[in-house]
Order: C-alpha cells, then sequence, then structure tokens
C-alpha cells in the first residue's frame, strides 16, 4: 500500500560571489554566529520575496502587499476608467476606509503637522490578489452615485458609504501566490489563510568575512577640464562572498486544503514553487555586483514523516578543499549527514530523494542523480502526487 506524501523538502547548495544579497538597517551584510564562527546570512523574507517574483511569473498570478490600497483604487479609476481626481480621491477613500481595519490619514510631506483628506493608509498591510483591485475598483463604480454626495475622510472617525460585507470580501479572496505564502489579515475576520511553505535563513557553510569596499567617483566635467583634482564623490560599502545551504519547505497537506479539490492546481504551484526557490536571488546590489550564479546542486525529497533541515550538517565549518573551494566540500558535507541522518531516523518516511547539480560522481546519501533541476522537480511531484493523496 503506497504511503501519503505529506512534506516535500528542498535542500540547495549555491556558491554567491561578491555581493551583498541582503542588508541590515545600517546597510552591513547580515551575519549570523553559528558554529562558534561568523557566517554571513541572508534572511528568510529577503530570499522568500525573490522567490515570490519568481513564482508569479511562472503561473501567472500576482499578488499586492500594501497599506494604500485605496490609493491603488484611486489610480486605476483615473488612469483607466477617467474618473475626475477628486471623486476617484474620496472613492479610493472610502474604499480603503469601508472594512474593519483601522486606519489613519496619510501626512503633507512639506508639512508633517497637516493631514491629508482621502489620502488613507490602513494600519495592517493588505494582502490581496491583483485582480482585487479591479474589484473593488466595480464596486465604486457601482456606488458612484453615493460616492459623489458623500463627504470626504478626514479623521480615522469617519465611517465609509461603501458596504463594509463586500469590501471585506474582496479583501478575503485569494489566489495562488497567496494559498502557497499564506496571508496574516486578523483584523478581517476568515481573512488569515495559514501559508504552506516554510523557508529558512540562509547561511553560508563556512566561516566568513565582511570586506570593506572603498570606492570613488569621477566627476566628468573636472576629468575633461583638468582644473581640479580628487574624485566627485567617494564612500564605502559592505560586502561578503562564500557558499550557502538553503532550505525549505511544502506542507501538501495544508497546501491542498488551501486550493481544494485541485490536483492540477496542487501540482502547479508547488512546480512553480521548488523551481523559483532554485532559480530565484535576491535583487540587493545587482547593478554594481551581478553576482548571478544558480545553485552548484539542489536535493528533493518527498517524506512522510516530518520536514528534516539538513543545516546541522554545517554547524562544524566547512574548510576549503585543498585545491580551494568550499562548494565541493560542501556538496560533500551535506550528502554525508543526509545518509547518516536518515540512517538515525529510518527511510520509512521517504517516498523518494534526488539531487542534480554540477557534480559528475555519485552523492549517495541525496537519492537518485538527475540531469536537470526540471526533471528532479518533476520526478519528485510525480512520487508525491500518486502515493496515495496527502496525508
Amino acid at each position: 500500500m503506497p504511503m501519503a506524501a505529506r512534506f516535500i523538502d528542498i535542500h540547495v547548495i549555491q556558491s554567491v560571489p561578491f555581493a551583498n544579497l541582503n542588508r541590515d538597517d545600517t546597510n552591513s551584510v547580515k551575519t549570523v554566529q553559528y558554529g562558534n564562527v561568523l557566517r554571513t546570512r541572508v534572511s528568510s523574507q529577503s530570499w522568500k520575496r525573490a522567490i515570490r517574483g519568481v513564482f508569479e511569473e511562472r503561473v501567472g498570478h500576482a499578488a499586492l502587499r500594501t497599506r494604500r490600497i485605496g490609493e491603488r483604487v484611486t489610480r486605476l479609476l483615473t488612469e483607466t476608467r477617467g474618473w475626475p481626481q477628486d471623486l476617484a480621491e474620496r472613492a479610493g477613500a472610502h474604499t480603503a476606509a469601508a472594512s474593519s481595519i483601522k486606519f489613519e490619514l496619510a501626512k503633507d510631506p512639506k508639512d508633517q503637522k497637516q493631514i491629508v483628506a482621502n489620502k488613507v493608509l490602513t494600519n495592517a498591510m493588505v494582502y490581496v490578489p491583483e485582480t482585487a483591485v479591479t474589484e473593488l475598483a466595480d464596486l465604486a463604480e457601482e456606488f458612484r452615485e453615493v460616492l459623489q454626495g458623500a463627504k470626504d475622510i478626514k479623521k480615522p472617525a469617519d465611517k465609509s458609504v461603501l458596504p463594509a460585507d463586500r469590501v471585506e470580501a474582496v479583501l478575503r479572496s485569494r489566489n495562488g501566490v497567496i494559498n502557497l505564502f499564506g496571508r496574516m489579515l486578523a483584523e478581517v475576520d476568515n481573512a488569515g489563510v495559514d501559508g504552506a511553505v516554510q523557508v529558512a535563513h540562509a547561511l553560508t557553510t563556512h566561516e566568513t568575512d565582511v570586506e570593506l569596499d572603498y570606492f570613488s567617483a569621477v566627476d566628468d566635467i573636472s576629468a575633461l577640464w583638468g582644473d581640479q583634482s580628487g574624485s566627485g564623490h567617494m564612500g564605502h560599502a559592505e560586502f561578503s562572498a562564500g557558499t550557502f545551504y538553503r532550505y525549505a519547505t511544502v506542507d501538501l497537506r495544508d497546501l491542498a486544503r488551501n486550493v481544494g479539490d485541485h490536483p492540477d492546481e496542487l501540482r502547479e504551484l508547488t512546480t512553480a514553487f521548488l523551481s523559483a526557490f532554485i532559480l530565484s536571488l535576491p535583487q540587493a546590489k545587482k547593478n554594481s555586483t551581478a553576482p548571478h550564479t544558480i545553485p552548484d546542486l539542489a536535493h528533493v525529497s518527498v517524506r512522510t514523516d516530518r520536514p528534516l533541515s539538513y543545516a546541522a550538517a554545517f554547524e562544524n565549518p566547512v574548510t576549503a578543499a585543498g585545491q580551494g573551494g568550499h562548494a565541493a566540500p560542501s556538496r560533500a558535507t551535506l550528502s554525508q549527514y543526509a545518509e547518516a541522518a536518515n540512517r538515525l531516523l529510518g527511510t520509512g518516511g521517504i517516498l523518494s530523494a534526488g539531487w542534480a547539480g554540477v557534480d559528475d560522481k555519485g552523492l549517495d546519501g541525496l537519492g537518485t542523480r538527475h540531469t536537470s533541476f526540471d526533471t528532479l522537480i518533476d520526478t519528485a511531484l510525480t512520487s508525491a502526487l500518486s502515493s496515495g493523496g496527502t496525508a
């Protein structure tokens, strides 16, 4: 009797050259102390945003996370439907004010003591399908005459003339992006969606140093005329380089609950996520570093028992190979740890395991070798979804 799949784990080893993929509030490289050494880190939020961008392109769905949903409706009404600016602004404000989400008025950028009427900011960010903007604009069209006679929204106590139940119904709408990544919106009843994906912070498999890069910019006029010496601008920025371990897991049961009885959609969303996880890269400082590598290795396992991260494989930092480089020993370390972990847990919870990467030799702890990332993903999904359904 085939066992039912529950989780799909994906593990990636990826070498990234001189870059700063994810900065903190001081523009410094994010780091973590692990195994008593300093590692470069990329937050899960940063990489997840990059993943979501690739994912949306692949599935053809887009989602919008914003406090400025009213302004977005206003812009659609003026640019696409020919509404006069003042009426469109009032409509956008009443749209944002209609739900149970508390709101505030935006401040005048020239005078922070003054508020701007009809420029409403919801206290919580709404997260809706991009199509929700059109639906809210349609609602404004339906109530255009009412809005023409309505008062402007000038303070948080002002009430909207639009029906709250219909606005909130739109705010509850979802698409593949929200079904996969989830949504936190406690202010609207039944709008929350439990995400089916868990993404770990990426960290280097080895000790890293943060490097300070001094730079200067030439003033073209000064260079041409030769009447001044020195640069037109000087500064510095932090960068690092290293081989990262990345991990995520998809909870197939949670995703199946979110999408309902649509196995084709379940497969489409999971396939798109795994592919996006492999190919995405945060875009910070991309124009000055162009760190557009692909993973050296991707390993996917379908499990019936529990998710299993292999981050502990690198608690003891990897040392460079004799000829230099951390990528090859990181791949070997991952394979060795996976073999040991699965021996300890037993392999009864593994439906399938495989890998694809640059190695031309076997990595026995990672299962079957595949020639491409696409084949690896397709094989894993076939195994998961033909295993008697999700647990």
